[in-house]
């Protein structure tokens, strides 16, 4: 049964967990609360991953009527925001391949990458998100799934459908590069 109507004060104050309870109740207010909690969070996933300012909208919106329609699925384990990514990531990798402008196998690694060369060490101090349009498109994406979206290597692969393997390899590669990345540029 849901409780009397609350003020968007007395929303903002209750978990995501009792929200999405209420949302599955059919309290429009409390997803409304939901959504404008974990939206931005979402959209800047997307970003990371490499969507373009009007692609993170769109997935974000879709990643938000997803949510809406599985709210009663969601357990409160972890916090919605986290559960939406995780939905959002997979929607962008369904996006991609739909595409087919992506093919994670077929990108050749570049051993030149592997530690900072002289370009990478006369970047000094370069934030998260311009580090990870340092990486290649397959790292960013694991990476950003593995570390933002919270997903399993497991996850990843299935979601990728690509080998556990390649998986475990563009993550391990990608947060070496972001931490080469990420160092002082006068020390490699």
């Amino acid at each position: 049964m849901a409780p009397a109507l609350r003020s968007p004060a007395a929303l903002a104050a209750l978990s995501d967990a009792t929200l999405a309870r209420l949302a599955a109740e059919g309290r429009r207010d409390a997803f409304s609360e939901l959504v404008r909690r974990a939206a931005p969070v979402v959209g800047d996933l997307l970003r990371r991953m490499g969507a373009q300012d009007a692609l993170a909208d769109d997935i974000t919106q879709e990643a938000m009527l997803a949510a809406y329609r599985a709210i009663g699925s969601y357990r409160g384990e972890a916090g919605f925001a986290t559960w939406a990514m995780r939905i959002a990531g997979r929607l962008y990798v369904k996006r991609r391949r739909k595409e087919a402008r992506w093919r994670p196998m077929a990108e050749p690694v570049d051993p030149g990458l592997e530690a900072p060369g002289e370009e990478r060490r006369s970047v000094a101090r370069l934030d998260l998100d311009r580090a990870l349009q340092q990486l290649s498109e397959p790292e960013r994406l694991c990476v950003s799934l593995c570390h933002g979206a919270g997903m399993t290597h497991d996850e990843i692969a299935a979601a990728l459908q690509v080998p556990l393997g390649t998986v475990k390899s563009h993550v391990n590669r990608g947060v070496k590069k972001l931490r080469a990345l990420m160092r002082s540029p006068s020390h490699g």
